[in-house]
């Protein structure tokens, strides 16, 4: 197993040492089975981390990649669920299998936590796939078997959200703890979080406090009390998809996941085309339709971005937070689009000039309630630039994508791989070599300069 970077040497002096050390970390984090989300912080497999992973494995190796979306699909659930962390054998992480609560409820022989993550996996599977049908030979092989067996895996995951998660006409998944949705504490969720009050519960001894010494860059106690009671919630019910909807004190409908979903669906029925499930494709198009049209459905007239709904007050949410361009993943509609992209290049987000890098925070940069420090309160987050850039370049706008790009390239070059960053001064923050961070700088350079 290959070891971490030195930080003696840091910072990186050109792109080519990014990528050694980018796939340096990959190789330190790698168990054989998953690559761990981060040493130390995040010792297991994160679901939408993995997908992320996956995508940057496979600048090095297709067949790395698609056994890490094996390993993860081996982790589904009856249900159609693809649980949000698939525990490995390292010990010391917070809350663990037993906190969650659902023994016999995972396969045999597999320890996971008891909800869902963002359904970015077909998006990934489908770029993993275009990588591998242009390099041929057997990475091509090996990339048609393995969406061949996996698809209808993929179409169960997909039918579950829309089952379980989407069934009510809305357009919108509905997602019961933020942790769900992958912003874990963003202030989308501070209105909901505050009508949750936990009640008798057992102790706990946080770890994510023990290895991020700035205790500032985490949430607080209170949150994570909250987060607690919602994990009992489910598991009071064995996470019984219909029994939830009575029982969970927080659910809320995910206008970022649901733009997700909307993009996932189309990237599943082009696969499901091309990997002898035809008859597939229609119904996974028409999924994409509606959760389109919910998602565009949700935009503020004033503000230009998408909000969430508080399903049990029916009240949109309105931080301005990055899940507002939610239809610069989805949308059809140019208008829409242009006036997006407008808010996105303005002083309030990547146009404000005291950015380190042109880049998107988690919140507004002028927002009251901005915490450049802490988690999705502020931060800047890797993973999400490249996100956003590869779904403007999918709508062919490669001016954009390039800009994005170079930002992101010149961040990185600090070297730490870092789970986010201080927007203002550029500090990366939260847990070093993250893998997912290594995974976007590898897709960011795999990417030809003038491609």
């Amino acid at each position: 197993m290959s070891q971490a970077p030195d930080r003696d040497t840091y910072p990186i002096k050109d792109l080519e040492e990014l990528g050694r050390r980018a796939r340096n970390v990959l190789a330190a984090n790698d168990l054989g089975t998953m690559v761990t989300a981060a040493p130390n912080l995040y010792p297991h497999m994160w679901s939408w981390d993995a997908a992320f992973v996956a995508a940057g494995l496979s600048t090095v190796s297709v067949e790395r990649a698609l056994r890490e979306l094996d390993y993860l699909l081996a982790a589904q659930w009856k249900s159609g669920m693809i649980p949000h962390i698939v525990f490995s054998d390292v010990p010391g992480y917070f809350p663990d299998i037993e906190r969650w609560g659902t023994r016999g409820a995972s396969p045999e022989g597999v320890q996971s936590s008891g909800i869902c993550q963002p359904p970015v996996h077909a998006t990934m599977l489908r770029r993993i796939v275009e990588r591998a049908t242009a390099a041929g030979g057997k990475d091509a092989r090996l990339a048609d078997e393995f969406t061949r067996r996996t698809l209808p895996g993929w179409i169960d995951w997909h039918a579950w959200l829309r089952r379980a998660r989407g069934g009510d006409g809305s357009g919108l998944l509905t997602i019961y703890h933020g942790w769900e949705s992958g912003m874990d504490n963003s202030p989308r969720f501070d209105g909901p979080y505050s009508r949750v009050n936990p009640g008798k519960m057992e102790p706990f001894v946080r770890t994510d406090t023990q290895k991020v010494k700035d205790h500032s860059q985490r949430p607080s106690d209170e949150e994570y009390s909250r987060y607690l009671w919602l994990v009992q919630q489910m598991a009071d019910v064995r996470f019984d998809d219909e029994r939830l909807p009575r029982v969970m004190a927080f659910q809320v409908k995910d206008v970022f996941m649901s733009a997700i979903y909307a993009a996932a669906n189309e990237d599943l029925a082009v696969l499901a085309e091309q990997f002898g499930l035809p008859e597939e494709a229609p119904r996974l198009r028409e999924w994409a339709r509606e959760f389109r049209d919910g998602v565009d459905a949700t935009v503020d007239g004033r503000t230009g971005l998408a909000r969430d709904r508080d399903v049990l007050t029916g009240e949109w949410i309105g931080p301005p937070t990055m899940a507002g361009f939610a239809p610069l993943i989805s949308t059809n509609d140019q208008a829409l689009l242009d006036r997006q992209l407008e808010v996105f290049e303005g002083p309030d987000w990547t146009g404000d000039p005291r950015l380190a890098f042109p880049l998107p925070a988690s919140t507004s940069t002028t927002y009251k309630g901005l915490k450049p420090r802490q988690y999705w309160r502020g931060p800047v987050w890797p993973v999400m630039n490249w996100y956003l850039a590869h779904c403007l370049r999918r709508r062919g706008d490669e001016k954009r994508y390039r800009r994005l790009r170079e930002a992101s390239l010149a961040q990185l070059m600090e070297g730490h791989f870092g789970e986010y960053y201080e927007p203002f001064t550029g500090e990366p923050l939260g847990s070093m070599d993250q893998s997912w961070t290594a995974a976007v700088a590898l897709e960011w350079l795999a990417d030809p300069e003038n491609g």
